[in-house]
């Protein structure tokens, strides 16, 4: 062999041996330009701020890890099509989506492809004990609902009128049922039940003229942030001394930010501890804000701690092993601000808070 020759092949083993290995890639999918974005928005900031950290760590063994985010704008045909692309760019994982209206159009498409898929939020019982490849990082409607039962109840709360968004029906009619079975068994009522569908032309003064002709004692709101705000405005209007209350899908910074003075005294639920001042989480709650120039909402706890869940097991996967059985075995995890437990389905429990909104923040209630 030619010493050129011998030249030119040692050259081209050392730029391969020295280039860096490809990305590992996975994916994010999320409402980030329908209505009720904010819960997307700030749970691909909790991704990103997870990745970044993982990657600044050193990552897998030196391979960086790169998200592919695709929008699921709270369309079913959007969302069919993000999950196609996220299927045919062949991510290791996906995170996501964020609402049960919208898993109900993603997780087939990619359970169908084999690819590993936690949600940070969805609730709905039709993704609870089933034994495919999407593991919840959160608990159930049954749960909440349960639990919403008993404080209102508890506070002499037994009239309650509802209304709920058909945008996420999946979500808000498995909250509803299991809702109504709470209030029942305890020998209370729904005054009423009014359906309707978000958009920007939604009547909801008519909506809240709907829940106040069967002369409830309160008035709950299964919806997004943005109608939530929407909904106790006209609420404050037309019965100003009735309670309010949300379902946890509202408790976004934004409700906080929009609602203003009409949502003062709104009861709502969060999923983790506002007022933690735990190192770790004190840490967090920085550098999000240095990195977003925002404070995190709940999604973007509960997507930090889905991307702790998958970064942690694609560091600690085996050769041939697939990513679902590696994070089966690789658990438990340290969340933020809580234990991350799966069982064999890959559904977890997890500890709530419940709030009030005092003086423009989001006020733990002591029960």
């Amino acid at each position: 062999m030619k010493l050129k020759t011998l030249l030119v092949l040692l050259l081209a083993a050392c730029l391969m041996a020295c280039s860096k290995p490809n990305p590992i890639q996975i994916g994010f999918v999320g409402g980030l330009s329908d209505r009720n974005s904010d819960n997307g928005q700030s749970g691909q900031n909790g991704v990103i701020l997870a990745v970044e950290q993982f990657n600044r760590s050193g990552g897998v063994n030196g391979r960086l890890v790169e998200v592919i985010s695709r929008d699921d704008a709270q369309d079913k045909v959007v969302a069919a099509k993000a999950a196609n692309e996220l299927v045919e760019a062949r991510v290791e994982a996906v995170i996501g989506p964020f609402t049960s209206g919208m898993a109900a159009v993603i997780v087939p498409v990619t359970g169908q492809a084999g690819i590993f898929q936690i949600s940070p939020t969805i609730t709905s019982m039709d993704f609870y004990g089933k034994d495919d490849n999407l593991f919840r990082i959160n608990r159930t409607t049954r749960d909440n609902a349960q639990d919403y039962a008993r404080v209102m109840l508890g506070r002499g709360q037994r009239n309650i009128a509802v209304a709920y968004d058909l945008r996420n029906k999946n979500f808000t009619e498995s909250w509803l049922r299991e809702f109504r079975g709470a209030i029942t068994a305890a020998g209370a009522t729904l005054a009423a039940e009014v359906p309707y569908e978000s958009g920007a032309d939604t009547a909801f003064d008519v909506v809240v003229q709907t829940m106040l002709r069967s002369k409830p004692d309160s008035l709950f709101f299964i919806s997004g942030a943005l109608d939530v705000a929407r909904l106790a405005q006209q609420a404050r209007k037309l019965a100003p001394k009735l309670p309010i209350g949300a379902s946890e899908w509202a408790a976004t910074e934004q409700l906080v930010e929009l609602g203003g003075t009409v949502v003062e005294g709104l009861l709502i639920v969060q999923n983790y501890d506002h007022e933690d001042t735990s190192q770790r989480f004190r840490e967090f709650s920085e550098s999000y804000f240095k990195r977003f120039q925002r404070n995190p909402g709940y999604s973007s706890v509960s997507a930090y701690d889905a991307a702790t869940v998958v970064l942690t097991a694609l560091k600690s996967r085996s050769a041939g092993e697939s990513l679902k059985a590696a994070v089966q075995r690789s658990g438990p995890y340290s969340g933020l601000q809580q234990q991350i437990v799966f069982d064999a389905n890959g559904d977890t429990t997890r500890k709530v808070f419940f709030t009030e909104i005092r003086g423009g923040r989001y006020v733990q209630i002591r029960q």
